[in-house]
């Protein structure tokens, strides 16, 4: 676990897979990227799927919960899919935490990688992974994502938000958010129309789980590098320039949800360029 002063967390890997690199890369050329991201022969670069736990004023959060165990046997032989840690509540698990013991589940949106951990099947019934949690996402995020058109149906899956919602265990909220003590949501938009990140501060420290906002650390300090899913790059590209200056004038950690290599980070000048380093 590391820690800011009364602040505890940790990330956990729920799954490893294999992507299509026009995914993540979209318009960006293979000339510049492959270098740092070695596709194999089928264009297919290594994504984690990292969940952070936080432990805070005597709360226990977990932000995104992966893919979860629902999804299908097809489909992990598609992507490839392993788990290192055998999953989320594996991972908690090490960790001494069970799911009956969280408090809050931060989703930052609700595409089907980051919140198919949500909710899992029971006989014939989709039950929540985290029965005594309280499961927190934007208002609007909800709204279209219940609500998706033909490009985005293929990441918004009603089994993973809307048993949550109907049960009265979800939240929405309408923008920033304070969750627990030193631990806030933002609104960083573009992904999706209402994505959201979490930032920790505490001991005078301060860092940042920017989740899609950044899906690889190139991304971060790279302003005009997208993915092919965001849904406004646009938006996309002046939220990164927000939060890019956010993390230099706070010397912040970033923490990363999707790259293989970098897991935590730190945004630092190289000769008049941008670039994340590992912390």
């Amino acid at each position: 676990m590391h820690s800011f002063g009364e602040l505890e967390f940790d990330l956990i890997d729920d799954a490893h897979i294999l992507s299509d690199a026009g995914g993540p890369f979209g318009l960006v050329p293979r000339a510049l990227w492959a270098a740092n991201y070695p596709p194999d022969a089928d264009n297919r670069i290594p994504m984690d799927h990292r969940c952070l736990l936080i432990k805070t004023g005597g709360k226990i959060i977990v932000v995104e919960t992966g893919y979860g165990m629902k999804i299908g046997e097809k489909q992990m032989a598609r992507m490839a899919l392993t788990r290192p840690e055998g999953g989320l509540v594996e991972g908690l698990a090490r960790r001494g935490v069970r799911p009956d013991q969280v408090d809050i589940v931060v989703d930052t949106h609700l595409h089907g990688d980051h919140c198919g951990g949500n909710t899992l099947i029971e006989g014939d019934q989709l039950k929540p992974v985290f029965p005594n949690a309280e499961y927190m996402t934007q208002r609007l995020e909800y709204a279209d994502a219940s609500f998706p058109n033909e490009r985005t149906r293929g990441t918004y899956f009603a089994e993973n938000f809307v048993p949550l919602y109907q049960s009265g265990q979800l939240r929405l909220v309408d923008g920033e958010v304070e969750v627990a003590p030193g631990v806030r949501c933002v609104v960083t938009p573009g992904h999706t129309r209402a994505h959201q990140s979490v930032i920790l501060e505490s001991g005078g420290r301060s860092a940042i789980f920017v989740a899609d906002l950044a899906t690889l650390a190139v991304h971060f300090s790279n302003l005009a590098w997208m993915t092919a899913f965001d849904v406004e790059p646009l938006i996309t590209l002046e939220t990164k320039r927000i939060w890019q200056r956010w993390a230099l004038a706070h010397d912040a950690l970033i923490l990363f949800y999707h790259d293989p290599v970098i897991s935590i980070g730190r945004l630092v000048q190289d000769g008049g360029k941008l670039k994340v380093i590992s912390a």
